[in-house]
Order: C-alpha cells, then structure tokens, then sequence
C-alpha cells in the first residue's frame, strides 16, 4: 500500500532544496499546502515576468492531482495567466501517479521565459514599425511629383503667366510713379525756399 504523506514529505523536502528563496514553508498541515514564486530570466531592460503558484496536495497524491492556484504574478496579463491555468492541467493530468511539483514548475518557468520573448519580440515589432512608419514620413516629403512633359509645360505655362503679371505690375507701378514723380527743376520752381535751405545746411 502507497505511503503518501511520506511520499508527500520527502517531495516536499527535496522541493525547498531545489527553490531554497522561492519556496515558502508549509502553510497549512492538513492538508499540506505551500508556494512556490516562479520568475522567468530577465528580458529587456531586466523585466521579468513571475507568478507565485500555491500547491495543495490532496490525500492520495500523487495518485490524485494536487490543489494549484496562482495567488500572484507580475507584468502577466489574463492571457498569460489562463494559459498558465492550462498547462498546469495538462502537466497534472500527465504525471498523474508521479511526485509532480518539480515539472509542473518547471513547466511554468518555461511559459514564463516564452512571454518574456514574446513581448521583447512584441516590442521589436513595434519600434520596427514605428520606424518603418517614419521613413514613410520622410520620403512622403521629400517625394514630390513625378515630373512628366505634360505637367512641366503645365507648369511653365502657369510660371511664365505669373512672371508676365508681375511685369506688367511692376510697369504699371513704374508709369504712376513717373506721372508723380517731379524734376529737380520743377521741384525748385514750385519751392523757391529749396536753395536758402541748402545753403543754410551748409553753412551749419
């Protein structure tokens, strides 16, 4: 007949060798539960992503799948967290009859090294795209457009009727200034004051 609180203690012996800073004692007696934090290798920037996962064994395991629950976790989103839930199901249903916490950690610390690709690959994506985008940017404004014989002539046409315009403004302009414009003599004439003045200047 299987002995399974010996079966029981020895796991949990070799448990808080393996995890000596991530394993917390035994929380309760009967039944016998305790956590394990699991934290995956540092990503980008040192982030990591963790969970802690709380086991209960029930009175016949390993015969009988143990309690599990995540009490908590860091940077996971729900996702994450009910692909977590999964995993550690079908890890359970699979060892059933084996001491299981070990591979059930083991399992969770691999999905945890996965997420933390996946969102350095997320954010790669993301600075690429952005990237990308940017360059779009850039050669939407350096790239004008094309130049065909068509739109050059179009062009030219428009030019050189804006250019006739301003000379014939500038002409126009010029000829009002003319008609205004007085002589030195007929200033003079009109202003016999003008040579006092200048003599006046002079002799200041």
């Amino acid at each position: 007949m299987t002995d399974y609180s010996e079966e029981q203690r020895n796991e949990l012996e070799a448990l808080e060798s393996i995890y000596p800073d991530s394993f917390t004692a035994v929380l309760s007696e009967k039944p016998t539960t305790f956590t394990i934090t699991v934290t995956s290798e540092a990503g980008e920037n040192d982030e990591t992503v963790q969970t802690t996962l709380k086991f209960t064994y029930r009175e016949k395991y390993p015969d009988e799948t143990p309690l599990y629950e995540i009490v908590s976790q860091e940077n996971l989103d729900d996702n994450d967290v009910t692909d977590i839930i999964k995993l550690l199901e079908q890890q359970a249903e699979e060892n059933l009859g084996m001491v299981m916490i070990f591979t059930l950690v083991s399992a969770v610390q691999e999905k945890l090294n996965e997420i933390v690709d996946q969102i350095k690959t997320r954010r790669e994506e993301e600075k690429k795209q952005k990237e990308r985008e940017a360059e779009e940017e850039e050669k939407q404004r350096f790239h004008g457009t094309p130049v065909t014989i068509e739109n050059f002539l179009n062009w030219k046409a428009k030019f050189d009727a804006e250019l006739l315009e301003i000379k014939r403004k500038k002409m126009k302009e010029e000829e009002q200034a003319g008609k205004n414009k007085l002589s030195g003599k007929q200033l003079f004439e009109m202003d016999h004051n003008l040579d006092t003045s200048d003599i006046q200047f002079l002799e200041e």
